[in-house]
Order: structure tokens, then C-alpha cells, then sequence
């Protein structure tokens, strides 16, 4: 065993890759639409986050009812216009963007963590383990993903046993939604971890580590992990546009996000009515997510072409 190859084993990675960091981003920055859609979300998130300084700039709160302003059309006070209910249209589309944002992050990072869980220890231990958790995989992904959440949001939580008053949380819908679309949402992590770990598991580092008396958990979370983190990295970043899309849906039929926290979904499902009225309250919402889920998407699309030269997006 050469000496090279026991040292790539003590550092969990193959030799060569130290400078890999540098080549990435300039892969990267080759990928035009990948670029204006990070920019793009940093400039979405760094407006929402900003959104208590907007209500100061502004002289409104996310809440504050103005019947005598109601559906006022753009104006310095008012640079979106305002809602059925006299509130600034622009504030509340920034703290919807705040939780919609939110969801879509923790629960992609939720459903990240217990896919590459189940696939490295699938993909290291092999064998009938392997075989069990990919059957239960296999069945996660053959169940109709937004039926079966529609179901479960709609599941009264008192009726589980949950206190009136947490139940009547609006911070509960929140959470509740975070849970049931990691629950389900961890497969193609899963699936992408597992191939990976099949394949690391027969490298020449590998066995040096075993050989040199590593233990599996050991194995797995120091030489192992480190090597998948591409693939977990692009399923994640690509998994975010689709669940905020879930979130809308399910906030749109009223069974996600409660009122009188705002989300982009439950903006929609208040303005459905007043589509011929006040069609700006329909459309700004919509925009958001549709421009928030296409950035995820470019984005994804970017970092598969930078972290896999392979990709036949990749161009030199």
C-alpha cells in the first residue's frame, strides 16, 4: 500500500482536490443564468430579512388595517399598492417571503439530513439492510405525494392529542408543514447518497482506512460523507423550488400556512376572489414564487454543472 494512498485515507479524501474549491466557482461562473438566479435570491432573501426596516421606512405594519386605503393603487406610501383590508401589499409580500423561504430551506436541509443518513448506511452496510431501506424508499416515492399531504395537513392536531392552545398556534402550521415534507421529501438524497457510497466504499482510500483500523461510523462520517457532499449539495438546492411550490399549493387550499401569518401561498388563496377586482393581489405573489422557484432551479442546474465536469450543461 503506497504512501500516498494512506495519506488520502487519514485526510478522507483523494489527493489532488485541495484546490477543487477554486475550480468549482469558476465552473460556475460560467453558468450566466446560474449567476443572475444567486443573485437574485440573495437580493429576495436580503429583502425579506430587511422587512421590519421597510415597515419603519414605509410608516405601516404587516397587520395594520386601513379600510379607508383599501385597494389603493402604488404610491410613495404604498409602492405595491394595498390589500382588501387597507394593509401595505409590499410588506406582507416580504414577510410571506420570509416563511415561504423558510420552509422551502429547513425543509430541504430536514429532508437532506435523513436521506444522507439512510444512503451512506444503506450504501456502507449493504447487504439486506441495504435491501430494506431501498423497498421502503422505493414505497415512499410510489405514494401521491400531494394528496398524501393534503391529507395529513388536514388532520385536526387536537385530535392527536395536542393542547388547544398549541394547536391554535400559528406557529404550528408552520412547523407542521416543515415535518411532513421531510417525511417524504428525503428520497432522491437518499437514492443519490446511496449510488455514491457504493461506489467510494470499493476506493483505494477507503480500504486504507479500514486497514488501518477505522471503524465504520468513522469511515462513513470522516472519508465518506465529505465525498458525497456534491451530489447532497445539488438535490438539496434543486429540492427548494419544488417545496416552496408545495407550500403555495398547500397554503392555497388553506390547509399549509394559517393567517395571520403570510406566506406567498395563503396570499393567493386571499386575493382568488378578488382576481377581477384587484388582480395585483393575485399576480405579485405568483410572481414571487415563480421567480423564486425558476432561481432555485437555474441555480441547482449550475452547481450540478460545476461540481460534475462531466454534465453536458458544462461548457469550457
Amino acid at each position: 500500500m503506497s504512501q500516498q494512498t494512506v495519506l488520502s485515507a487519514n485526510q478522507g479524501q483523494p489527493q489532488g482536490n485541495r484546490d477543487g474549491t477554486i475550480t468549482y466557482w469558476r465552473r460556475f461562473l460560467w453558468h450566466k443564468p446560474a449567476v443572475l438566479s444567486l443573485i437574485l435570491l440573495v437580493i429576495f432573501a436580503a429583502a425579506c430579512t430587511a422587512a421590519p426596516l421597510f415597515e419603519i421606512w414605509l410608516g405601516a405594519e404587516m397587520e395594520q388595517v386601513n379600510l379607508m386605503a383599501r385597494y389603493a393603487p402604488p404610491s410613495p406610501e404604498h409602492p405595491l399598492g394595498t390589500d382588501e383590508l387597507g394593509r401595505d401589499t409590499l410588506i406582507r409580500l416580504l414577510y410571506g417571503g420570509r416563511i415561504s423561504l423558510a420552509v422551502g430551506l429547513l425543509a430541504a436541509l430536514c429532508s437532506a439530513v435523513i436521506g444522507t443518513c439512510l444512503g451512506i448506511v444503506a450504501g456502507y452496510f449493504g447487504g439486506r439492510f441495504d435491501a430494506v431501506l431501498m423497498r421502503l424508499t422505493d414505497t415512499v416515492i410510489a405514494l401521491p405525494l400531494l394528496p398524501l399531504l393534503i391529507i395529513m395537513a388536514a388532520i385536526d392536531p387536537t385530535k392527536l392529542g395536542v393542547p388547544q392552545d398549541v394547536a391554535e398556534s400559528t406557529l404550528l402550521s408552520f412547523y407542521r408543514i416543515v415535518a411532513l415534507i421531510a417525511l417524504f421529501g428525503w428520497t432522491t438524497v437518499a437514492r443519490l447518497v446511496r449510488g455514491a457510497t457504493l461506489s467510494l466504499k470499493r476506493r483505494e482510500f477507503i480500504i486504507a482506512a479500514e486497514a488501518l483500523g477505522a471503524g465504520p461510523w468513522r469511515v462513513m462520517l470522516r472519508h465518506i460523507l465529505p465525498n458525497v457532499f456534491s451530489p447532497i449539495v445539488v438535490a438539496t438546492t434543486l429540492s427548494i423550488g419544488n417545496i416552496i411550490l408545495l407550500e403555495s399549493a398547500l397554503s392555497f387550499l388553506g390547509l399549509g400556512i394559517q393567517p395571520p401569518l403570510p406566506s406567498w401561498g395563503n396570499m393567493l388563496t386571499g386575493a382568488q376572489e378578488l382576481i377581477w377586482e384587484a388582480p395585483m393581489l393575485a399576480i405579485w405573489p405568483g410572481l414571487f414564487i415563480f421567480l423564486t422557484v425558476i432561481a432555485f432551479n437555474f441555480l441547482g442546474d449550475g452547481l450540478q454543472d460545476a461540481l460534475d465536469p462531466r454534465s453536458s450543461g458544462f461548457r469550457r
